[in-house]
């Protein structure tokens, strides 16, 4: 199954997100398909860049995004 996750970057208790489509099997911070976006919590202004043309593409195709992308979505404005 292929999901939207979140794909951990940044240094030690400096956390950045790329938002990724990859498949359920592969490792968390492995092999993805393609990035959609970012997350930065350490920022307050502009914390989600994500491309939500791609990102609505994806899920019509059926990729199913976790719990936490699913409201990083919601905040973007793409679902």
């Amino acid at each position: 199954m292929v999901k939207i996750r979140l794909r951990r970057m940044g240094a030690k208790k400096n956390p950045f997100y790329r938002v990724v489509v990859a498949d359920s099997r592969y490792p968390r911070d492995g092999r993805f398909i393609e990035e959609l976006g970012t997350y930065n919590p350490m920022t307050s202004e502009d914390a989600v860049k994500i491309d939500a043309e791609r990102a609505q593409a994806w899920i019509k195709n059926g990729a199913q995004p976790t719990d936490t992308v699913r409201g990083l979505l919601k905040k973007a404005g793409v679902l």
